[in-house]
């Protein structure tokens, strides 16, 4: 990444980053919300690593990533590159579908897993963080949204609404993970207001179980709107920041 004067990508993804955050802001004063307890987190798959770090200079701090090894080496790079990033609060959560042979090595870097449906992955999840934790590679549990589907088509990944107190519970029970919320995605059949007013109401009644579990991840470039008037915590925002995916991924 050149240094001195910003290069054209930087430029770009300034722009980007500053359009984003000024649909939130508009989108949290249109809802009548707080935009503090909205977390703008960039999705950077695909993107090479000195995209990530324009975006730290730029002052962003959350990333999401969803592919494995891929986040690994990249994270690992720019850690690397700059050791004070983790220490300025720089965090990376995975979005994406989890392996369980990969939940070991998704477990050492990532702050939370926004995307877990099944029991199979909390149980892998469990153990790659607890060796994390008794390595020292981790500091605190792992994070852990559970995805649901809303319109009950498991191919297209999330668990069951009728299914969700048993999963949560299989993640309460494991000491190194920790509970925070839900995550979706919206359907493309049918309009996202729809769909985020039905995550709305599964997440009410989600949090009358467990109140101290109140993230809800929803929202991505073109449906952060809705997401926000429906009570989402946490927009995932890659395209209308990072621009088209690149024909070739590092």
């Amino acid at each position: 990444m050149p240094d001195g004067a910003p290069d054209p990508r930087s430029r770009e993804l300034a722009e980007r980053y500053s359009a984003a955050c000024a649909r939130l802001d508009a989108a949290a004063d249109a809802a009548g919300r707080d935009r503090g307890g909205i977390e703008l987190l960039v999705v950077t798959k695909f993107f090479p690593a000195d995209d990530v770090r324009r975006l730290i200079a730029l002052g962003v701090r959350s990333f999401g990533e969803s592919r494995e090894p891929e986040a690994s080496r990249k994270i690992a790079g720019i850690h690397a590159d700059d050791p004070l990033s983790e220490d300025a609060g720089v965090v990376f959560d995975m979005i994406g579908s989890v392996q369980s042979k990969k939940a070991r090595s998704v477990a050492e870097w990532a702050r939370a897993v926004h995307s877990v449906d099944r029991d199979k992955v909390v149980d892998a999840l469990a153990r790659g963080a607890e060796s994390a934790l008794d390595a020292s590679v981790r500091t605190g549990p792992l994070g852990v949204l559970l995805q649901v589907s809303l319109d009950g088509d498991p191919h297209r990944g999330g668990v069951l609404v009728e299914d969700l107190p048993e999963l949560a519970e299989r993640v309460r029970a494991a000491s190194a993970l920790e509970l925070r919320g839900l995550m979706v995605i919206a359907p493309v059949d049918g309009p996202a207001e729809k769909w985020m007013a039905r995550a709305a109401d599964i997440r009410a009644r989600f949090l009358a179980d467990h109140p101290d579990a109140g993230e809800l991840s929803a929202g991505m470039s073109g449906d952060l709107e809705a997401a926000v008037t429906h009570g989402s915590t946490c927009v995932r925002v890659g395209t209308a920041i990072m621009g088209p995916r690149p024909l070739v991924s590092q």
